[in-house]
């Protein structure tokens, strides 16, 4: 009887170990694809910059001027910004997916992008006929409104319908009429600054400055934490609403936490770069097949940094593919991510048969 224990104990540290493995290689293949595509997205475009220079340009050595402006005014921040916002939308699709239990959920499915894009398209029509400029700040709170009107349509509608899979149409719904409602609005303006949003409406990573870097850092690493702060009651409500209730977390305090955080990073990548769609559907899935586990504690950070990951490669891929044309970020990450989303409704309809 004592073997008999002691052989279960044994295996199941085995087990454990090879767990923790499996999750160290995970994480150190992410970083490492992380800082290669970074790398990548300093050095390769129109003009190539070797990498000995650019590593000269970050330590503060003196250098080609040229070289200079490339990488710390241009390359630089739109890296930074792709990793950051990325990683904000991964984990928005994560926390709507656990939300909703459904495994589709996701910012711009669900219209919150859309909601937000027309909001700041309001606000920057409204700001820049009258000569103003409006803050980052500003901006975040413009989406973030668009994004909590929006969420309120679609909880509205989750009380309504039955089937998961109507909520998502009414969310496609929204989606599309406040996408028509931005289109008409920018058409129809006279300002040329407001005509060219209409390229920051398909999603662009392109022209973010440092001010910008900063508030988003701000905004997305706190939001971040506070999500990885709720990693526990996350694993707990994931095992049904019953349990977590058992457990003692307290469900409508929580469910409201989730759409707040979620609203804040989704609102906070629109209101920088635009709707960017497929990533909040896509990634959390790709990330659970790498590390073979739905952990939260895992999943959370390994979601911010396949996000980063994510949308690094499909930035590079839209300003280098085609160049010098410039294709928006919304066509490369549909190329990859509308795949997975397609893989995901097959099993789950097999799974149901």
């Amino acid at each position: 009887m004592k073997q008999m224990i002691y052989n279960k104990e044994r295996s199941e540290n085995i087990g454990r170990s090879k767990e923790w493995l499996r999750n160290i290689r995970s994480f150190l293949l992410l970083i490492l694809l992380l800082f290669v595509i970074l790398a990548a997205n300093i050095c390769v475009g129109s003009v190539n910059v070797p990498l000995s220079e650019v590593w000269n340009i970050l330590r503060g050595l003196a250098g080609n001027e040229v070289y200079r402006d490339i990488v710390m005014q241009i390359r630089l921040p739109r890296a930074l910004a792709a990793i950051v916002l990325g990683g904000a939308l991964s984990l928005s699709g994560y926390l709507l997916q656990t939300f909703f239990h459904n495994p589709i959920a996701g910012p711009y499915t669900l219209g919150i992008s859309s909601g937000a894009k027309l909001a700041v398209s309001l606000l920057l029509i409204l700001f820049l006929g009258q000569a103003y400029r409006i803050s980052s700040v500003g901006m975040i709170l413009a989406a973030f409104a668009g994004a909590m009107l929006a969420m309120g349509f679609v909880l509205l509608m989750s009380r309504v319908v039955d089937q998961m899979y109507m909520l998502i149409v009414s969310g496609v719904m929204i989606g599309y009429i406040c996408s028509a409602i931005t289109d008409f609005v920018v058409t129809f303006a006279d300002d040329a600054n407001i005509v060219n949003l209409h390229n920051w409406s398909r999603g662009s990573f392109s022209g973010i400055q440092w001010e910008n870097i900063g508030v988003m850092a701000i905004v997305v690493f706190s939001a971040s934490f506070l999500v990885f702060l709720l990693s526990k009651p996350i694993s707990a409500y994931q095992m049904g609403e019953a349990y977590a209730g058992n457990m003692g977390l307290n469900i409508r305090r929580f469910r409201a936490v989730l759409v707040l955080l979620s609203s804040v990073l989704s609102a906070c990548v629109t209101a920088f770069a635009g709707p960017v769609s497929f990533v909040g559907i896509a990634v959390p899935h790709l990330v659970k097949a790498l590390l073979q586990t739905a952990k939260p504690i895992l999943m959370i950070p390994a979601c911010f940094l396949g996000g980063g990951v994510f949308c690094l490669f499909c930035d590079l891929l839209a300003r280098t593919l085609f160049a010098p044309t410039e294709l928006a970020i919304n066509t490369v990450t549909a190329i990859f991510g509308a795949p997975v989303v397609i893989f995901i409704m097959i099993y789950r309809k097999r799974e149901v048969v």
